[in-house]
């Protein structure tokens, strides 16, 4: 097997664990009005902070998927779980997510462009029952995205 076949086969297989880990982390996830992005937003818990105001918290995801990996949160969370549960009243912070996520794109030089994932429900490998942004960038992406 050449070097680079070797280096390319073990990086699938730790992509290919980091995915069943995150597919088993959505399975187990339960919503709760509390979530770890309320510890991390109260500063209970460290991030490394990118972005904030009254509205938004943007932080480096721990367990990156893409060299630019950032995660959008807002605030207050009003009931917004995941994106299945907006509902008309959640009109304008969904778009201030997006609009934060173009912000955080320029501010992280991805102007040759990003991807915008939002996990929704356990199907939708969604770990954390507290709306939320992935910012992905500095490489590639692949289409299908899985």
């Amino acid at each position: 097997m050449s070097s680079r076949l070797a280096v390319l086969s073990s990086h699938l297989i730790h992509v290919s664990a980091a995915m069943a880990s995150e597919k088993e982390a959505a399975l187990a996830a339960t919503p709760s009005d509390f979530t770890i992005f309320d510890k991390i937003i109260n500063k209970e818990i460290p991030s490394t902070v990118v972005y904030e105001d009254d509205k938004v918290f943007a932080f480096r995801d721990i367990q990156p998927q893409a060299p630019v990996h950032i995660v959008i949160i807002p605030i207050v969370k009003d009931g917004l779980s995941g994106l299945s549960k907006a509902e008309e009243r959640h009109i304008d912070i969904l778009g201030r997510l997006l609009y934060t996520a173009k912000l955080i794109a320029k501010q992280e030089g991805l102007d040759d462009g990003f991807r915008i994932v939002i996990n929704d429900g356990p199907k939708g490998c969604q770990s954390v029952y507290h709306i939320h942004v992935h910012l992905l960038g500095g490489r590639q992406m692949n289409w299908p995205p899985g």
